[in-house]
């Protein structure tokens, strides 16, 4: 085989159709785009329309709730406090807070507050303050000699 007999297997290649070229052509005068009315002009796409018969999305029934006065809570792992405790930014001697995690850069935005959650290690005692905890996340912290102390639950409770 040389260069000059490589050729597209057949079929490969399709000619692009020329419209607009007399009406023996098959796709002459309006080229397939029938006559008139918006979507005869060329750039209209008209998205979810089917023709006057009402839209998939509106036919089917909404779906689930979405509560606009849930709390959102920025999540901190055990293993990260750790981490942090162990590097020194933290110290595990005082109650570690929302504002402590904060000022440590341990999360970025306390949001609603924070979550306290189980995955990774706490090897060090400490006690938490924070606005929400796992039930592992307090079973952990509470095996070393430490405490969890849940504001919200705590006034609930009085």
């Amino acid at each position: 085989m040389k260069l000059n007999e490589l050729r597209d297997n057949p079929g490969a290649r399709k000619r692009k159709m020329t419209v607009g070229r007399g009406i023996g052509s098959g796709k002459g005068k309006t080229s397939g785009r029938g006559g008139k009315g918006q979507k005869a002009r060329s750039g209209v796409a008209i998205k979810g329309f089917e023709g006057g018969q009402m839209p998939l999305h509106r036919r089917l029934p909404k779906r689930g709730f979405n509560n606009i006065f849930a709390k959102e809570f920025a999540v901190v792992n055990l293993g990260r406090v750790q981490q942090f405790i162990d590097a020194g930014k933290l110290d595990a001697s005082q109650p570690i807070t929302t504002e402590a995690l904060f000022g440590a850069n341990v999360v970025g935005k306390a949001k609603d507050g924070i979550r306290l959650l189980a995955k990774g290690v706490l090897t060090t005692k400490a006690s938490f303050v924070v606005e929400g905890a796992s039930a592992s996340a307090v079973a952990a912290v509470e095996g070393l000699g430490g405490t969890v102390t849940l504001p919200a639950v705590a006034a609930a409770a009085e």
